[in-house]
């Protein structure tokens, strides 16, 4: 039995390119900063910076605009220039614009650079997602991408533990942390993995879906990314105002936060690539998003429960890790068999634009629908959107 474990660990982890295992490099790099994103509503509500929880979803609005916005010219200009310069161009200044951020304390300004930083570095997605295509193969384009997501995962991990030591010590250092790894993945990327012109390869698609001759004309497509966005929505509340009921209702502290939040990344890195292999093989990719999205419904449900603090939090962090993990790398082969080389840079920003828009929306009106009622509605709310975004894919598929 642990014999036959052990060999399905290692079958699902071979196949992959050089390339794609430096990309995850990278990411883990860069990731292994993670620190600002999960910890912003609590810096800029904490007694230091004393902001509403409004106005940090303000911030993060704002965060998720430029997100929008860097997502369609990191797309536009992955295209254009190639996915090597924009991935460079994205992690370097995006380091710098983190470390510059770090060192401001009037509100107008942190929400400029906010915008700024995220407009940068959310340019970086688009093109990464470009890379990882370019160097896979139709076979394992789905265990590539959960290769990705995996390192983003355990960098989250190591990021939010140590994230969570280090907001209770001093949150300017966050900014200082999560800048230097964005410029050490952009020197690791310059080092060791070389540009490779998009004409050297060729890929014959036998089983991929017609693709249109623009992402913005792909009908179909559009109304993916309408319910991939509804799911963002949801989903980011994990990192914004979640974290804010967990400090301030269930009285948890910055270092129990940070821990179950690397959790969430530590159960994806042990189980998501052995159970993406096993999954794949059974061609029901829509049934499978459709199951995460009713599992991190679940997961906002659960938080409605009464009892013990640290047990809630645990149930959730197990639904909604179990509803990510099943959904979100369909979601990446779906959009990624209706592109081709010449197009996929739009179709990847449009699948970032999407997720800027939940980052946008979500944290807003979810502040302000809780300054207005209370987190217990926000949770009602949230878990009903999902399962109708749910039934949206189950509808999607039958169309």
């Amino acid at each position: 039995m642990i014999g036959r474990t052990i060999s399905l660990y290692k079958t699902s982890f071979t196949g992959l390119s050089k390339e794609t295992w430096l990309l995850s490099v990278i990411m883990l790099i860069n990731r292994s900063g993670t620190m600002v994103v999960p910890f912003m509503t609590l810096y800029l509500t904490s007694k230091e910076m004393n902001h509403s929880l409004g106005d940090a979803g303000t911030v993060m609005g704002l965060f998720g605009l430029g997100a929008i916005i860097g997502a369609y010219f990191g797309g536009k200009f992955s295209d254009k220039i190639g996915f090597h310069k924009v991935q460079l161009i994205t992690l370097f200044f995006g380091g710098v614009l983190f470390i510059v951020l770090g060192q401001i304390h009037s509100f107008p300004l942190i929400c400029v650079f906010t915008f700024l930083l995220s407009f940068v570095n959310e340019g970086f997605r688009p093109a990464n997602s470009s890379a990882i295509a370019f160097y896979s193969n139709p076979e394992n384009r789905t265990r590539s991408y959960s290769l990705n997501r995996l390192a983003i995962n355990l960098g989250w991990a190591v990021g939010v533990s140590i994230g969570g030591l280090v907001a209770a010590y001093n949150y300017e250092l966050l900014f200082w942390i999560d800048g230097i790894t964005n410029i050490g993945g952009a020197i690791f990327l310059f080092c060791f993995l070389k540009p490779t012109p998009v004409a050297a390869k060729t890929e014959i698609k036998k089983e991929e879906v017609p693709v249109a001759q623009s992402a913005y004309k792909d009908k179909t497509y559009l109304w993916f990314i309408v319910l991939v966005t509804l799911f963002a929505f949801c989903f980011f509340q994990l990192f914004t105002t979640v974290p804010k009921y967990f400090r301030d209702n269930l009285h948890l502290s910055e270092r129990f936060i940070g821990f179950i939040m690397a959790f969430n990344g530590l159960i994806i890195v042990a189980i998501e690539m052995v159970l993406i292999y096993i999954l794949e093989q059974k061609n029901r990719n829509m049934f499978y998003i459709r199951f995460g999205l009713i599992m991190c419904s679940l997961a906002f449900f659960s938080l409605l429960l009464p009892g013990n603090a640290k047990l809630i939090t645990l149930i959730m962090i197990l639904f909604i890790t179990l509803g990510e993990i099943t959904s979100m790398p369909f979601m990446n082969s779906f959009w990624i068999k209706r592109s081709n080389e010449k197009n996929r840079g739009q179709y990847a920003a449009l699948y970032t634009i999407a997720w800027g828009t939940g980052q946008t929306l979500g944290p807003f009106f979810c502040s302000k629908l809780v300054e207005a009622t209370n987190f217990s509605v926000m949770f009602i709310t949230l878990g009903t959107v999902l399962l109708l975004t749910a039934f949206g894919f189950y509808k999607l598929q039958r169309n």
